[in-house]
Order: structure tokens, then C-alpha cells, then sequence
């Protein structure tokens, strides 16, 4: 009796031990991992290093000095060599732990393992990252970090660099157009992209950046942030006018540019430039960013006539991706569906956008117009997106690397209210100011006066 007594007494905690634990694990991860998960696969790594990268295969034979001093020294059985382990450093989401690489190996041999990696340590994934030549680094991230996103503290956010979403390595996805100028931005509805593109416009409000809008849905996406927007399209008829405008104001910059190129002999090297950032900062004009939404719109005729107006406006697009990254103008291309029959045009479009972004789509076609040129093996990923996790997406560039992000939750309302906080960030472009939205006024409801009581008379 007294046996099953101290049973009970001990049982007790254990069992609410444990059930706290898979509490944590299923509604918050993150202090799981501290607490329980890091602490597990960091002892797990430590014990079956070389074991693992034996049975993976990233282990070289010893070398002949190696195998002498071992024969001399000891009778053990002169095993493989691993590459050479640094220290396991702990994070938040993971661990991270650097590898030299053994005489004959290469960073790919170590990327073909992630898989089995994962499997043999216990996380959620494996990544590898070059640092130096000989040198890489696994990112090991201990749970799903995409299942609900929480952006870090320092995310990276500077001048014409946005965060607007979390890599599933747990670093964040940072919008550089400064970097990838251009981005084609894919998703069906209820996919997520008006998310991503609303994280886009807040995290560009407050930046010294003209912000110009083509929105072929009467403007639904993009009127809410009509107070921070510099010119706004809600048509084909407004786009078809709004377009010749921005290329006619792009050559006016690429003059200035070539004005400054012609000045006299013997100028510093430094001061001759090719595109906007060589100019002083007094003449250096303010960068703008062109949102295009629903992009299929602009192609889209439905008589003979519409076809000179759009092959003109696909013109114009196509002009102001090959050339406007010098002079300053960036394009933000998002639509439902991108494909070659869309007319003529839409490929050579599509391969002026560096960058890509594909959510969950509704045809393969789709992901294979967005992300097949770059990545192939990306096609895949993207089209197993399930409709049950919004904002998730494939981002990959012209490079062919890509991996899963996704968008943190962000309402329509505060990134309106942070359009309007920002309104007089809004930069003076003359030629701009024709299709400058108007700004609703905002009714502020007045409280009801008090009912004063009445005097009781005879």
C-alpha cells in the first residue's frame, strides 16, 4: 500500500509535468523549444555526430598521418572523418552549428543530407548556407515557424527594404528593391497576396518614395491608401493614361542623368554616374514604386479596338522594367492568374521581373509561369500550398534560389491608418498630380448633447 501511495505522489507531478509540456508544444512552441526541444536535439547532435554524417555520407578517409598516429597510439579502429564541428549555438527558433568541410567536400554534398539531417537530430528542418569558401552552416529550426508567424525584432527594415514576411529558415523576407528591382507576385483568391501587398505599401509609407497604383478592380485594393498614394488608376482607360506618363517622366530622369555625365573634363570619377544614386542628393529625384494589381486586366481586351490601347499599355510595362531600375521606378506586378496566352507581351514581361512570388494557386500552369524559368523544383512547393494556411508562398529570384514564407496577419485598417499618419510623405511629382487620389474626409461621429432635465412647475 505504502509502495502504490509514493506511486501516486510521484506519478502526479509527472504526469502534469508532462501534460504542460504538450500544452506548450501545440500552442506555444517557441517556449517549448526552450525549454524542452533545444535542449533534447542539442544532446542528441552532440552524442551522434559522427555517426550521422557517416551513415549520410560526408565523412572523407583519414589521412595517412591520422591513421599512424592512431595505430601508434591506441588499438581502436581508425574511423572516417567527419567535418569539423564548431560550437552549437543556441536560438530562439533552433540551432546553428558550422561545419569545415573535409578536402573534397562542397557545400552540396552537406544540402543533399538536410533531409536526413532533420530526421536523425529531431527538427522541423535543415538548411544550409555558405559563409566562406570551406566554411557552411546548418540552420536547424526546432518547429514549424510559419504555423503562426512572429516576425523578429530586427528584421532588417531600411530605405527601400521592407520586411513583409518570415522565411520558413526563421529569418525574415526583406523586399529589396534596391536589390531585385522588379517582382512578379502571384496568388488566387483568399491566397494572401492582398496581405503581402498591403505589408508592401505600410512598410513603404514612411519612406521618402512616390507610390503610384494601378488597381483594374474599380480600386478596392489600393483606394484605402489613396491619402499616402501619389497617383492612382482604378481602370484600363485611367491606366492607358497614367502609363505614358511614368515613361515620359523616366526619360526626363535618364536626361538628368545624361546631363550629368557631360560635365566638364576632369571631373572625379566618383561624381560620373549611370543611374539615379550617382547624383547629388540635392538633384537626385525621389525613387517610385509602381503597384500593378490584377495585371490581367491591362491584356485583356473584349474588341478589336481594345487591342491598340493594350498592346500600347503592355508596351509602356514592359519599357519601364527593362529600363527603369536606373532612373529610380520599380515594379510590384501582383494578378490571380500570369500566362503566356494572355497575348502578346506577357512572357517578355515576365522575364523583366527578378523577382517571384507565387501563393497558392489554381492551376499549375500558374506556378510554372512564376517560378518554373527560375526554379523548377519550386513548381512543386507551391502548388502543394493549402488553402487552410493564407499567406503562405514560394519567393524566388533569377538566381534559382527560393524558399516558403509567409505573411503575418496585417487588417486593411491599420495599414489605411498608417497611409494616413504618413500623408505628407507624399513627394511632389508635377507630373503626377492629375491622377493624384481624391482623400475621403473622415466623419467624425459627435456625441449626442446630454438631455438637460426640465423644472417641474405648478
Amino acid at each position: 500500500m505504502t509502495d502504490v501511495t509514493t506511486l501516486l505522489e510521484v506519478g502526479g507531478p509527472v504526469a502534469a509535468l508532462g501534460g504542460g509540456a504538450a500544452y506548450a508544444r501545440a500552442n506555444n512552441p517557441a517556449l517549448y523549444w526552450s525549454a524542452v526541444g533545444g535542449p533534447i536535439s542539442t544532446a542528441r547532435l552532440l552524442s551522434s555526430y559522427a555517426s550521422v554524417m557517416e551513415a549520410c555520407g560526408l565523412t572523407v578517409p583519414p589521412s595517412r598521418l591520422r591513421v599512424l598516429a592512431v595505430k601508434a597510439t591506441t588499438r581502436r579502429e581508425v574511423r572516417p572523418v567527419p567535418p569539423r564541428r564548431g560550437i552549437v549555438r543556441p536560438t530562439s527558433t533552433g540551432l546553428r552549428l558550422r561545419l569545415r568541410l573535409a578536402p573534397g567536400q562542397e557545400p552540396a554534398d552537406v544540402a543533399a543530407s538536410a533531409e536526413r539531417l532533420r530526421h536523425a537530430w529531431g527538427v522541423h528542418a535543415v538548411s544550409v548556407h555558405t559563409i566562406k569558401p570551406g566554411v557552411v552552416e546548418l540552420r536547424l529550426v526546432g518547429f514549424d515557424v510559419l504555423r503562426k508567424v512572429r516576425m523578429p525584432r530586427k528584421a532588417g527594415g531600411d530605405f527601400l527594404k521592407v520586411p513583409v514576411a518570415l522565411r520558413e529558415d526563421a529569418l525574415p523576407f526583406v523586399r529589396d528593391y534596391r536589390t531585385v528591382p522588379h517582382q512578379l507576385t502571384l496568388g488566387a483568391t483568399l491566397s494572401g497576396k492582398s496581405m503581402y501587398l498591403r505589408h508592401l505599401i505600410a512598410g513603404l509609407a514612411a519612406q521618402p518614395v512616390a507610390l503610384v497604383g494601378i488597381d483594374c478592380k474599380r480600386g478596392v485594393e489600393l483606394a484605402p491608401f489613396a491619402p499616402r498614394l501619389s497617383a492612382l488608376a482604378t481602370d484600363p482607360d485611367e491606366a492607358a493614361e497614367l502609363l505614358p506618363v511614368l515613361v515620359k517622366e523616366m526619360e526626363d530622369r535618364y536626361d538628368l542623368i545624361r546631363a550629368r555625365q557631360g560635365i566638364a573634363p576632369g571631373t572625379p570619377d566618383e561624381e560620373i554616374t549611370s543611374d539615379i544614386w550617382g547624383l547629388p542628393d540635392g538633384e537626385r529625384p525621389v525613387p517610385v514604386v509602381l503597384f500593378v494589381d490584377e495585371v490581367a486586366e491591362l491584356f485583356l481586351v473584349a474588341t478589336k479596338k481594345d487591342e491598340e490601347r493594350r498592346d500600347e499599355m503592355v508596351t509602356q510595362l514592359i519599357r519601364l522594367a527593362q529600363l527603369g531600375r536606373a532612373a529610380g521606378i520599380y515594379l510590384e506586378v501582383c494578378g490571380q492568374r500570369f500566362g503566356a496566352e494572355l497575348g502578346k507581351g506577357a512572357t517578355m514581361l515576365r522575364a523583366e521581373l527578378t523577382g517571384r512570388v507565387c501563393h497558392r494557386v489554381n492551376d499549375e500552369a500558374s506556378a510554372k509561369m512564376a517560378l518554373g524559368d527560375i526554379a523548377p523544383e519550386a513548381v512543386a512547393a507551391a502548388c502543394a500550398i493549402a488553402p487552410e494556411r493564407p499567406g503562405l508562398a514560394v519567393a524566388g529570384d533569377t538566381s534559382g534560389g527560393w524558399s516558403r514564407i509567409r505573411t503575418p496577419y496585417l487588417s486593411l485598417g491599420d495599414a489605411a491608418e498608417t497611409c494616413r499618419e504618413s500623408a505628407h510623405m507624399v513627394p511632389d511629382l508635377p507630373a503626377l498630380k492629375p491622377f493624384r487620389p481624391a482623400v475621403p474626409v473622415r466623419h467624425v461621429e459627435t456625441p449626442a448633447p446630454a438631455v438637460q432635465p426640465r423644472p417641474v412647475t405648478d
